[in-house]
């Protein structure tokens, strides 16, 4: 439309016997202007698909580079991700270069940009030194469960430039920033070799304490995950409103936590009921004023 448009312009032009224009030398221009347009289009193109293809074996090589060094996945998975984003950044200025915008004026716009820039990317910033801080401090590493900031709960499966990965225990991916987690108190659950649990048992009032010890001690014993150094303890929690509370605590294995926990409940209310010892329920005792 638009060439159609500019030749019947020339056209009438020449018609009227203005001799401003040389038809012949401007399709010439537009011809040749294609022509470079097109090489150069073709060039940046044939550029982009050459570059991915090489940033994708050099993060291969990469990896395996690192993984031969045995590091920790955490600063593997750091690395990577930053090794892929300075590569990806070359590439763009490769591109653009080729299309025919001047880098030099490119990058002296950037300059002169930086303090907006700053400004605009100071969360990515914070977010980048707070995953060098994690790197550096390992408040925890990949495979740890940790508690962060807002209640956000998961297995950290990637630490990122950015962002660090939890994995929840319904298999959701949340993506956390790093700044968050270098600033905030987080709760690392496998951190330690081992953990306490703790349970507290109610039974009705009327029970003998010793007994029902006897056989919340035996039902620990009987269980070769509860480590006997720290030594468990039993003891009479509370005396409630329609209980008496017993709370047990004992240790074991950070792995072995939660199957440990779950087991324990699960033996105490099957050995309680063949033992005779009763649960308490809430209830209440009214008594009749009389006239």
């Amino acid at each position: 439309m638009v060439l159609s448009t500019l030749l019947n312009v020339v056209l009438l032009a020449a018609e009227s016997g203005t001799k401003l224009v040389n038809v012949e030398d401007l399709l010439d221009k537009l011809l040749n202007w294609s022509i470079d347009a097109g090489k150069s289009i073709l060039a940046a193109l044939i550029i982009f698909i050459i570059g991915r293809f090489v940033i994708k074996q050099i993060n291969r090589l990469f990896r395996k580079i690192l993984e031969r060094r045995k590091l920790e996945v955490s600063v593997r998975t750091f690395l990577e991700s930053l090794v892929s984003l300075l590569l990806n950044i070359v590439l763009a200025f490769a591109v653009i270069s080729k299309l025919g915008v001047e880098t030099t004026s490119l990058a002296a716009l950037l300059a002169s940009a930086g303090v907006a820039i700053g400004m605009a990317l100071s969360g990515n910033l914070s977010n980048f030194a707070g995953g060098l801080i994690i790197l550096v401090f390992k408040p925890f590493k990949v495979g740890d469960y940790i508690d962060g900031p807002d209640d956000e709960s998961g297995t950290v499966k990637e630490i990122q430039i950015f962002h660090t990965v939890l994995t929840t225990v319904d298999n959701r991916i949340i993506y956390v920033p790093n700044g968050l987690l270098s600033s905030n108190a987080i709760t690392n659950y496998s951190k330690q070799e081992t953990r306490r649990a703790e349970w507290v048992f109610g039974v009705e009032y009327g029970e003998d304490f010793e007994r029902v010890k006897e056989v919340l001690q035996r039902i620990i014993d009987n269980d070769p995950r509860i480590l006997k150094t720290p030594a468990p303890m039993i003891a009479l929690g509370a005396l409630s409103a329609s209980s008496v509370d017993i709370k047990v605590r004992a240790w074991a294995k950070t792995g072995d936590y939660w199957d440990v926990y779950f087991d324990m409940n699960k033996t105490v209310y099957e050995t309680f009921n063949k033992e005779g010892i009763g649960f308490p329920f809430p209830q209440l005792t009214v008594h009749q004023a009389k006239d």
